[in-house]
């Protein structure tokens, strides 16, 4: 069932994002330039949001479980997350400048998963 599927990835991502959190501010803190831990806590902001938004879509799927447009909101929020957090926590770790070329794909992801999430809502009211 597609509801189980992404209140499982949304709370796997919550359940990574607060520890990537805790892994920054404890073990990081002290490493990082301070723009590469801005960097690393944008990552896990967005991360943090967007778990949330995916378990949100998993709880609207479990009473309209036929939504193709929830459907690919909750994957393209999950490859947004990936893609767009994982490409800056790549980046503020290991300081590869060109991972932050990634990053707009993942954002575009994420953008694009919340438009459809508007659609689904005006079509189903």
């Amino acid at each position: 069932m597609a509801s189980r599927t992404f209140l499982l990835l949304g709370s796997i991502s919550a359940f990574s994002g607060v520890a990537m959190g805790a892994f920054g501010a404890h073990a990081l803190r002290a490493k990082l330039l301070p723009r590469l831990l801005e960097i690393y806590q944008t990552a896990v902001d967005y991360q943090m949001w967007h778990a949330l938004g995916l378990v949100i879509i998993g709880v609207l799927l479990h009473f309209n479980n036929e939504s193709k447009l929830l459907r690919w909101a909750g994957w393209l929020m999950f490859i947004g997350i990936v893609v767009f957090s994982g490409s800056l926590y790549m980046l503020s770790i290991t300081g590869i400048r060109w991972l932050g070329a990634i990053t707009p794909f993942g954002g575009v992801a994420l953008l694009v998963a919340w438009l459809l999430m508007a659609r689904f809502s005006i079509k189903s009211t």
